[in-house]
């Protein structure tokens, strides 16, 4: 029964205006997909000739009939998540089914091994020596303000580097913010502290498994090609970063009226005390221990990976050296369930809560997992189509008389619009690099290169575009607005994307 008085007029209220959200990663491959199948109808079926290795010869290409039915198609379509995971390409005929015989074609190496990092690194937290590790390092460094910038965002940056570390910190605004404003810094200090520490380092993803681990997987070649390109482009960025925030945070403590972000009620007041309230617990022994335990475990994933008579000698067909283990995905997923299970142990967690957390962290790691899939998905649909080979031979005109430096300058530009549509760095990785990598092969270019110009323009983008978790929560955990964010970091977008250009380039020619 209502109410309302008798007479009394009903205020309509307006209805409240949805805001457009930018779809998940899983939806925008969704509709790729279809995308694909559709065009899929109108693009001409075509083929080159294979060389030894299966590599497409250039000047090769030509007309030929896939034989594909509507219905054919249409299964296509219904099995790509199917085919994406384990289909098998037949070797006859060059289609790929989940019943076929041959070589795998799909991501089910990458799959598990993505599952099993995720693992790992949800056990490493759950031991709470990391956060401890970050926070501790902070806290001793509260008095030294550049040294404390400088300290962080080396850390982070390792941690992007080799694992691809960035939504996990989002966790550390809380101790992180109040310890700049401390020192005499503003919120845009600590924010670019974060974001772009954290965020360069996936940027010059050296054996990071979700970007340069993908990216290689598709490209056919090893993880650990190209890593002194993108070792010594870590370096160089790293530094340029670091001191670009600094630059910045002594500005601002030397003259506060030209801090872009300002101060906010009680920032300049209550920054100290609230900073020495948040001491974090010191360094266990079971800590240390378990800190040591990753660093070896990462480090040893590098030695497994990298080719190292070529690394030194600078010959890619030099003979391998008898302590090169060449390790790829089967192996690497069995060393990180191995790590994850060793530090549990180390940790005392027990068999329930060691199980568990295993469970949770394949769990939590279970859509970048998907995502390789779906995106495996379209590149069966473009192979079985016979499509894939007439996409590469359109863009073959163009790459054909370009230099080598040239053509990897391009191939970083062009991935920049990809890296917005689609922000899963593993599933840009894995539509991309089927048509990139036998295009490195035209133009007379490595390989490792393509992977390190398509990474760099998936780590430049995700410094500030508005579809990344990093970016938008980070700011807003800081409460620092998104355009001032943009007008603080333009300049180093700039900078990074001369030096990257000229990274890519110089890798090309080069190697």
């Amino acid at each position: 029964m209502s109410t309302r008085a008798p007479g009394a007029e009903r205020q309509e209220e307006p209805p409240a205006r949805k805001k457009f959200t930018f779809p998940s990663a899983l939806t925008v491959l969704a509709l790729v997909t279809l995308a694909v199948w559709a065009l899929a109808f109108l693009i001409p079926s075509g083929a080159y000739d294979r060389d030894a290795d299966g590599s497409p010869v250039q000047g090769t290409y030509h007309r030929v009939d896939s034989g594909q039915t509507f219905v054919d198609r249409l299964d296509d379509l219904f099995l790509s998540p199917v085919n994406g995971l384990y289909g098998v390409q037949d070797e006859k005929t060059g289609v790929v089914g989940p019943d076929m015989a041959g070589e795998l074609y799909g991501s089910a190496g990458v799959f598990l091994f993505v599952i099993a990092i995720g693992a790992f690194i949800t056990v490493v937290f759950a031991t709470g020596a990391l956060d401890t590790g970050i926070g501790r390092l902070a806290h001793r460094l509260r008095h030294r303000g550049a040294l404390l910038i400088v300290g962080i965002m080396l850390v982070f940056s390792l941690l992007g580097t080799v694992e691809g570390f960035a939504e996990e910190t989002l966790g550390f605004y809380g101790l992180i913010v109040p310890l700049m404003l401390a020192l005499g810094y503003d919120r845009m200090v600590a924010t670019g502290t974060i974001i772009l520490g954290a965020g360069i380092g996936v940027l010059c993803s050296t054996v990071n498994p979700f970007a340069t681990g993908v990216a290689s997987s598709a490209a056919d070649i090893s993880l650990g090609d190209g890593i002194v390109l993108r070792g010594a482009m870590w370096i160089v960025l790293t530094a340029v970063t670091i001191a670009y925030v600094v630059r910045y945070a002594s500005r601002v403590r030397r003259n506060p009226e030209r801090s872009l972000s300002g101060f906010l009620p009680g920032d300049r007041d209550q920054a100290e005390a609230e900073a020495e309230a948040r001491e974090p617990a010191p360094l266990t022994g079971l800590h240390k221990l378990v800190l040591v335990l990753v660093g070896l475990t990462f480090a040893f994933m590098i030695f497994s990976v990298v080719p190292w008579s070529s690394a030194i000698t600078g010959d890619a067909d030099a003979t391998p050296y008898g302590l090169e283990l060449g390790w790829s995905f089967p192996q690497l997923a069995a060393l990180f369930l191995v790590a994850a299970v060793l530090v549990g142990v180390v940790a005392r967690f027990g068999e329930q809560k060691l199980s568990a957390t295993i469970v949770q962290g394949a769990a939590d790691f279970i859509s970048p997992a998907l995502v390789i899939v779906l995106a495996r998905g379209v590149t069966v649909i473009m192979n079985n189509s016979q499509i894939t080979d007439t996409v590469l031979h359109s863009i073959e005109g163009a790459v054909s008389g370009t230099s080598s430096a040239f053509f990897a300058f391009i191939v970083f530009v062009v991935n920049l619009p990809l890296a917005f549509l689609i922000p899963s760095t593993s599933g840009h990785a894995t539509l991309a690099m089927p048509i990139l990598a036998p295009l490195a092969d035209f133009a007379g270019v490595s390989r490792a290169v393509v992977v390190t110009a398509w990474q760099a323009a998936s780590g430049w983008m995700n410094l500030w575009v508005p579809t990344t978790a990093v970016t938008i929560g980070g700011v807003a955990l800081a409460k620092v607005g998104y355009n001032t964010y943009l007008r603080f970091v333009w300049p180093l977008l700039a900078l990074l994307f001369v030096l990257i250009g000229g990274f890519v380039a110089l890798g090309a020619v080069w190697t």
